[in-house]
């Protein structure tokens, strides 16, 4: 027979990780109480340490990395794959036109007709880092992202004009960037 302390010594350790495991099934380690993942509709971005009103809709963060196929000359006949050139897919950003000309003054750093010649582009600001974050229903951030060395590749100021139409008319940024990170120092909040 095992001493009692043993056991404990056994139990304890065993049951903790057994609520690790527990916690961790759950995806949510603050708030265990939630079932439900995020919404895709509770969000925010940030330039210039701005937030930027308005935006309707934002395309997801995606990153490809190239396969690269290879074999030697003695290598049975099966083709050996390895990472490549990792490349990240633009950002699109798309709001209802108000008079806000947040996304105007930053495609006019890429290129402004009418500027003087050898000023059509800002090359010292025309590239930001941007901070996109989701929030829970309440509004809190629950995680966000840094985007790195952003710039408009597209500037759309109106849509299709319809007169027949029933939309809202809406304003289009295309941008390209080096990346991004998830800013790990954002921890999940404790729901109110």
């Amino acid at each position: 027979m095992l001493p009692q302390n043993l056991i404990w010594i056994i139990i304890l350790p065993a049951a903790c990780i057994l609520l690790l495991i527990i916690i961790t099934m759950a995806g949510f380690t603050v708030n265990v109480h939630r079932a439900d993942p995020y919404k895709n509709f509770k969000f925010r971005i940030v330039w210039d340490g701005r937030v930027i009103d308005g935006i309707e809709r934002i395309s997801g963060l995606r990153r490809e990395t190239e396969v690269v196929e290879h074999r030697t000359g003695s290598d049975p006949s099966m083709v050996r794959r390895s990472p490549g050139i990792t490349q990240y897919n633009p950002i699109v950003l798309e709001r209802g036109r108000t008079h806000d000309n947040a996304f105007e003054s930053w495609a006019n750093l890429v290129f402004s007709i009418g500027a003087p010649a050898g000023e059509e582009m800002s090359l010292k600001t025309f590239r930001k880092d941007i901070e996109l974050s989701l929030l829970n229903e309440s509004g809190q951030v629950v995680m966000s992202f840094r985007v790195f060395r952003c710039w408009p590749s597209v500037y759309e100021p109106l849509a299709n004009l319809d007169g027949n139409g029933h939309d809202v008319m809406r304003e289009k940024l295309v941008l390209q960037h080096e990346g991004w990170e998830r800013d790990l120092s954002v921890q999940e909040p404790v729901e109110r």
